[in-house]
């Protein structure tokens, strides 16, 4: 597995409150008459332009998808599953999290690259709202207003099939959003 470091994955930027308690942050935000999350302190990066750093690091995604893929013959009904699938569906039973198929002649995808992203739980926040805004990603019907708007939690997993095709907007299906019942019954140390 290979391991890249991408600048347009970090936090966002809080200019002079970066590193400060959240605190002083929401006395500034208070004092200037705006909510804390939309709030832009002097120095920082609002939240449009997290967003379109999101954009670009998720259109670099599907070039390098497109890129060492080449092109697909589609779904493939009743094709075998990779490893990645099954686990998926074990981890994600259709019942209970949604449909896992993208593929309208009911065939589940075959998948030609899977990519872990990890970030800070903000900017993954822009970065899903790019999703479901911009590109309209189908989501789960269990999933609630709450987990959409949530920010994610420490080790919360999101799961997304993301078909791209040259020259088409992706595809995106949303399998689950910030999951994170892997947690329960841990306690935390310090």
């Amino acid at each position: 597995m290979t391991v890249k470091y991408d600048s347009r994955l970090r936090e966002r930027k809080y200019g002079v409150v970066e590193g400060k308690p959240l605190s002083e942050m929401r006395a500034m935000a208070k004092a200037a008459g705006e909510e804390c999350p939309m709030f832009t302190p002097p120095g920082g990066e609002t939240l449009e332009q997290v967003k379109m750093r999101a954009k670009d690091f998720f259109d670099f995604i599907c070039q390098l998808i497109l890129g060492e893929t080449g092109p697909r013959e589609g779904c493939f009904p009743g094709a075998p599953g990779s490893r990645l699938e099954s686990c998926l569906v074990e981890a994600f039973p259709v019942g209970k999290r949604g449909s896992l198929e993208l593929c309208p002649d009911g065939g589940t995808p075959g998948l030609v690259a899977s990519i872990l992203v990890v970030s800070h739980g903000a900017y993954m926040r822009s970065l899903f709202g790019y999703l479901l805004s911009d590109l309209k990603c189908s989501l789960p019907a269990t999933l609630g207003k709450l987990e959409l708007s949530s920010v994610t939690p420490n080790t919360g997993i999101s799961v997304f099939f993301i078909d791209c095709e040259e020259g088409c907007e992706p595809a995106i299906q949303c399998i689950c959003m910030n999951f994170h019942e892997h947690l329960n019954g841990v306690t935390e140390k310090r």
